[in-house]
């Protein structure tokens, strides 16, 4: 009998409203993956501080992140491939998340501020609000050199979206 396929992980990431949620939805359709939305292990007073208009600090995302390292760990450890949505601004941030039991692959959604801010604004009912979108941009960190990410453009069209990214979850 075949081995089963080693499980993966994936992090989809990028600024807010660029598609991660989207996208693990479709890893989740097409791949079968486990979804999680980061946002949903965020502690009450980190969704309180972004509510409010202020943005997170590195002392406010340190635990987040962890527990979205326990969260992909327990899948992995359960042999599920796991998609996470995480912003993944920051190069540290990127490296506590590569200490994984497995390595992950970063997917990461680029797109300019004008297409996003536009996006973002159309989103109801989520607690990031439209005046956070400059400061995503500041924090973001550029991720050439990074083998283990791979950029995807959110100008193009959905469907090549769509196929880059799943492309991109096989690798």
């Amino acid at each position: 009998m075949p081995e089963p396929p080693t499980p993966r992980a994936i992090i989809l990431m990028g600024v807010s409203g660029c598609g991660k949620t989207t996208f693990g939805e479709l890893l989740k359709r097409e791949l079968k993956f486990d979804f999680k939305d980061g946002d949903e292990l965020h502690s009450p007073a980190n969704v309180a501080k972004m509510a409010s208009g202020q943005p997170l600090n590195d002392d406010d995302r340190r635990p987040w992140l962890n527990a979205i390292c326990q969260y992909i760990d327990q899948k992995l450890y359960e042999h599920e491939s796991v998609a996470v949505a995480c912003s993944a601004l920051k190069r540290s941030y990127r490296q506590q998340l590569r200490q994984l039991s497995q390595p992950p692959i970063f997917i990461h959604l680029v797109g300019s501020m004008k297409l996003i801010s536009s996006r973002q604004a159309k989103r109801a009912g989520h607690y990031m609000p439209p005046e956070l979108m400059q400061s995503q941009f500041d924090a973001l960190e550029p991720t050439h050199n990074e083998d283990d990410v791979v950029e995807v453009s959110v100008e193009l069209p959905l469907l090549e979206v769509e196929r880059q990214v799943l492309a991109a979850a096989k690798r």
